[in-house]
């Protein structure tokens, strides 16, 4: 699985915006310095957010952006999904929607059962994340040393 510069950034984007909840908008200048990424790109991608109804935005001197809702309520896979589309596809197609033959016939399976461990993974809410509060078992996966080494 390959995670696109631009869903990293919404990701970072949507962290940012956590962090700063109960703070009032954020000017996307304030998240793009503060997360190191470019403002055009970034205005691109708040736009999609906002379109995704993760965000919401005003203009003016008091503007800027915010969650649509609590951080605890939206998924990181959310956010990847709002800028990426689906997690898991293959040739472009949902799992559900393959079928296979043979001796690729239980590849179904496999695939069905990557796209559910990635929905798990990346069911862990913004607010655990911006709270560095990782689920137990995210964080048992991570301390794993074979998960930081290339296969």
């Amino acid at each position: 699985m390959r995670i696109s510069a631009r869903a990293d950034y919404a990701v970072r984007a949507a962290l940012q915006l956590a962090a700063a909840q109960d703070a009032g908008p954020l000017k996307a200048e304030a998240i793009a310095e503060g997360q190191g990424i470019s403002h055009k790109f970034l205005e691109g991608i708040l736009g999609d957010m906002r379109k995704g109804g993760l965000v919401q935005s005003q203009r003016g001197g008091n503007g800027g952006y915010w969650l649509a809702r609590p951080a605890e309520s939206i998924s990181v896979a959310e956010v990847i999904r709002c800028v990426d589309g689906p997690l898991v596809s293959v040739r472009g197609e949902r799992p559900p929607d393959l079928s296979y033959t043979g001796p690729a016939e239980s590849l179904l399976t496999l695939w069905i059962a990557l796209r559910a461990g990635v929905r798990e993974v990346l069911g862990v809410s913004l607010a655990e994340v911006a709270a560095a509060q990782l689920p137990a078992g995210i964080v048992a996966l991570a301390d794993d040393p074979e998960a930081w080494t290339n296969p």
